[in-house]
């Protein structure tokens, strides 16, 4: 006869936070009020100067903003508890974010580089001594608040969004202050509808990745850090599991992932010191969060429920 046993073990030690951290919505709220202010001064200096590339810079770092928004939203949206209607709670908004930042990025990319052929055509005089200034502030701005970011973007795909947009707004201002400095001393106004093609180009190929990536975590595919042949090796060592089947792994969130298994046992054991064996192993070696588990026993009559979720 089959018995069915629920268990929720809480461990310490976490390697992954559940949602971006305090101290992030603090650098959301500073990379957010300082680009949105710079974009102000940089559009209106753009247009003064007429320099394309100013101008593409302030429509690129709006759209980082925006970005901004959505990822500082997904992650305060990830900290609400669960619901009877959603049950796992509303941490998969950080992946939506990052997708959507992803799609906003390329967007700006597509007009930066759709104006800069338009211009190459017709290239403007500029006043290259504003462009250097401009664009200086702008590397200066971006920089500092990319480094606000930088410590989680590894484990965080919403907090390496962000650090993306910012960290491609400084290299696009250091594009603008060299095209400046060339124009200054060549006199060659198509140095800047270039300048601004290949700076898109750049933004393109970094921007791919974290599309990538958050098209995969949004189809529940297995996070990248993961390798799941690895994984069902750790759980096949388990003294006592003589097989695995069964096994799902997904993302729940940018920094959450989760599994389901069952393990085959020729005697299965319900006790604490198996689930913190297995706890211990997927949690440590591959930062899987939320672990669900069922025990059959090797002839298959019967079978347990096991789940838990290490604290």
């Amino acid at each position: 006869m089959a018995g069915h046993l629920h268990s929720h073990s809480h461990g310490h030690g976490h390697a992954h936070a559940h949602a971006a951290p305090d101290s992030h919505s603090r650098a959301f709220m500073l990379g957010i009020g300082l680009n949105l202010a710079f974009v102000g001064v940089e559009a209106t200096y753009g247009i003064l100067s007429g320099s394309l590339a100013l101008l593409a810079d302030a429509g690129h770092n709006l759209g980082d903003v925006l970005g901004l928004v959505l990822a500082w939203g997904a992650s305060v949206l990830g900290r609400r508890k669960a619901t009877e209607r959603h049950t796992y709670g509303f941490r998969s908004a950080t992946i939506l974010a990052a997708l959507l930042n992803a799609l906003l990025l390329l967007v700006a990319v597509g007009g930066m580089g759709w104006e800069a052929v338009r211009r190459l055509g017709q290239p403007t005089t500029v006043s290259s001594f504003t462009i250097m200034s401009v664009a200086g502030v702008g590397i200066v701005v971006n920089a500092a608040t990319a480094l606000l970011f930088w410590k989680g973007r590894e484990r965080d795909l919403n907090i390496r969004g962000a650090f993306l947009h910012l960290a491609a707004d400084a290299a696009v201002s250091l594009g603008v202050v060299l095209a400046g400095l060339l124009i200054y001393y060549t006199g060659w106004a198509w140095l800047d509808p270039v300048v601004t093609l290949a700076i898109a180009g750049l933004i393109f190929v970094g921007t791919w990745g974290l599309l990538k990536d958050s098209v995969n975590l949004a189809l529940q595919a297995v996070p990248g850090h993961i390798d799941v042949r690895q994984v069902r090796e750790r759980l096949v060592q388990t003294p006592g599991v003589s097989e695995v089947h069964d096994l799902h792994v997904w993302a729940m969130s940018t920094t959450e992932a989760a599994l389901t298994a069952h393990l085959v046992m020729r005697e299965p054991r319900l006790d604490d010191a198996f689930l913190d064996d297995v706890k211990r192993r997927l949690h440590d070696e591959f930062g899987i969060e939320h672990i669900t588990l069922q025990v059959e026993e090797g002839a298959l009559t019967g079978c347990c429920q096991l789940a838990f979720e290490p604290a």
